[in-house]
């Protein structure tokens, strides 16, 4: 669906869209283009419907005829036996009422299934849609967003269409036919005052089950929000259970899941006993308008105007007009739930993206893979400013290392060369073009990430490796797993690459993690590579292992280094020092050092908490060998 021209950005979402305005957005959902056997499936389903309330018109007159039949026969000897050739009458009319019955039942189960396919194509390319445009908003988006409450949103939004595809179309015209026909029916067969008493009889019910599902609107709305976030909260819970256990916060997850609960406990009882209002309303109103109409069939069978069969008339087609006349009552009801539903699901669809290809955008034409920033500017708030006029170049081939405190601005830098956000001011250049001025696509096909914190999908090593390139090959992958120094260990497992890894990748170690992020970069094969503090969150002799990786896969391509440890990047052609959002100093690391400025005061600092971990690891080290009254065992 090509979005509104009128649309909001990221941060000022439009406002929620109206009743005939969200059916016009799902139309296109609801009528599949471009699918003529599912358009042929919706006509028959169509055609399948009118045959099936013409039967449903039928069987009344079908009980009405065996009816007056048996009257006719038990009328001049009541409680005399009949003869059996006598009997065949009512008996075929019975058999005809029964027949009548299961071919309208058996029509509508027909066109339910031949429309299934039809309804589910709508929710699959509707939701395909959603998901697919939630991976085309802005990071700023996702930050502020809570992914569980995303998910259910989805969730929710599948079934809001599909309860819409089914009512509107099977629903819904069937409906109003089938009250056509009633009406028609009733003034044909007995007199117009049947026919208005059930027009003003099903004018009351629907405009009593308008108003109630009007006031039960919001108290669906306020079960939703509330469902949301339980279930928000449970997911973020379960994300951090190690957390939860390092601190002993069980209960304290507890009471804050309850209290979300508490809330929806309120709002689901306002629901069930809203719900309860509405239909003991519309039993009430269709019992009253059912009660006059058959007074009047009374009426007329004493006045010999019509037949107890016709009384019997009256009385199933008003019993068969309960079904349908609780489907319009749920229709609306359920189509305004349904709204509730989707309207986030819309909202979201109907986001611009922040960060969008221009119309002229061209595809990167990577050569030697030179990153150049000339005077950057950013800030994610105005009040905050980032980077103040950043300028730097990563010359093909060579490794730049981006070094300074915590809050400086480095990580922010990989985050606008992969285009995640916009600078304010300044330009982004590889090999010489604006990235703001190609394709997404071709921008992120030539850049490698190894990040800090790496998460993999839960599926398994093999899957999370060949993520870097789809089409590679088994024996690709493996080359890119000895590379990155974990072929040995995948091999030395029961299941080898079809090993699961778990949520976020937990059943493998920080080392063992990062070298998979590093074998699937390897498969990737970028000219240009940024390495986000890649070994900052690893032990020291982990941190050597890893780095020893990176090195291999650093050689011949373009790289930035974002480095907390300055041990790692020594061997840089050039270190940048950034502090307060400005390139303080720059230089090799020797020379460096011999400004005694501020990189060198970092690399002091850092050499003197290691040498203080190193006695304190000793000093463990020798407490775990020593053992009281137990075998001494080396500490792990």
């Amino acid at each position: 669906m090509t979005p509104d021209p009128a649309q909001a950005p990221d941060g000022a979402p439009p406002a929620r869209p109206g009743l005939v305005a969200t059916y016009r957005r799902l139309w296109p959902y609801l009528w599949p283009y471009g699918r003529p056997d599912l358009q042929r499936r919706v006509f028959l389903a169509f055609g399948l419907l009118i045959v099936a309330k013409f039967v449903t018109m039928v069987t009344p007159f079908t009980f009405k005829w065996a009816t007056d039949a048996l009257v006719a026969l038990t009328d001049p000897k009541p409680g005399a036996a009949i003869p059996t050739g006598v009997f065949a009458a009512p008996m075929v009319l019975i058999g005809l009422y029964g027949l009548s019955r299961v071919a309208m039942a058996g029509l509508t189960q027909v066109r339910d299934g031949l429309f299934a396919k039809v309804a589910m194509h709508a929710v699959r390319r509707l939701a395909l849609q959603t998901f697919d445009h939630m991976h085309r908003l802005s990071l700023r988006f996702h930050l502020e967003r809570k992914t569980g409450g995303l998910t259910r949103v989805l969730e929710r939004g599948r079934g809001g269409i599909e309860e819409l595809s089914r009512l509107m179309v099977l629903t819904l015209v069937p409906t109003i036919v089938e009250f056509v026909l009633v009406i028609g029916v009733l003034a044909y067969e007995f007199d117009w005052v049947y026919s208005a008493v059930v027009f003003v009889m099903v004018a009351a019910y629907l405009g009593f089950t308008w108003k109630a599902t009007q006031w039960r609107i919001e108290i669906r709305r306020r079960m939703n929000n509330s469902d949301t976030d339980a279930n928000t909260k449970a997911v973020d819970s379960l994300l951090n259970f190690e957390t939860v256990k390092y601190f002993g916060a069980e209960r304290r997850e507890a009471e804050r899941y309850d209290a979300s609960m508490a809330k929806y406990e309120k709002a689901s009882t306002q629901t069930y006993v809203s719900l309860a209002v509405l239909n003991a309303g519309q039993a009430v109103i269709f019992t009253i308008g059912m009660t006059v109409v058959m007074w009047l069939a009374a009426r007329d069978i004493m006045a010999g105007r019509t037949t107890l069969g016709g009384f019997v008339l009256v009385n199933t087609m008003l019993i068969q007009l309960s079904m349908p006349l609780n489907f319009m009552g749920m229709i609306y009801r359920e189509i305004k739930q349904a709204l509730i539903d989707i309207d986030d699901m819309f909202l979201i669809l109907h986001r611009n993206p922040e960060i969008a290809d221009r119309p002229d955008a061209t595809p990167l034409r990577a050569q030697g893979g030179t990153v150049e920033f000339r005077d950057v500017r950013f800030a994610y708030d105005p009040a905050r400013p980032i980077l103040r006029g950043v300028s730097f170049t990563v010359p093909a081939g060579q490794t730049v290392a981006i070094v300074g405190p915590s809050g400086a601005g480095k990580s922010t830098l990989s985050r606008l060369l992969f285009r995640f956000y916009e600078p304010q001011g300044g330009r982004i250049l590889v090999d010489g073009q604006d990235i703001a001025g190609v394709t997404q696509g071709s921008l992120r096909a030539a850049l490698g990430m190894v990040p800090q914190d790496t998460v993999l999908f839960n599926d398994t090593i093999g899957y999370n490796i060949r993520y870097g390139c789809w089409d590679a090959t088994d024996a690709q992958v493996r080359e890119a797993a000895a590379l990155a120094q974990i072929d040995r260990f995948v091999s030395a497992l029961p299941e080898g690459y079809d090993t699961p890894v778990g949520e976020r990748g937990l059943k493998l170690s920080g080392g063992e993690k990062q070298r998979v992020a590093i074998a699937r970069t390897i498969l990737k094969g970028p000219p240009i590579l940024v390495l986000d503090e890649a070994t900052s969150a690893l032990d020291s002799f982990t941190e050597r292992e890893i780095q020893d990786a990176l090195d291999t896969i650093s050689q011949n391509r373009t790289t930035l280094v974002i480095a907390h440890r300055l041990s790692t990047v020594v061997n840089a052609d050039e270190i940048l020092v950034l502090d307060k959002g400005v390139i303080v100093e720059r230089g090799a690391h020797q020379g460096l050092l011999d400004a005694g400025g501020v990189y060198a005061s970092l690399w002091s600092r850092q050499r003197e908490a290691d040498a203080a971990l190193a006695v304190l690891q000793g000093a463990d080290g020798e407490r775990g060998r020593v053992g009281v009254g137990r075998e001494a065992v080396p500490a792990e």
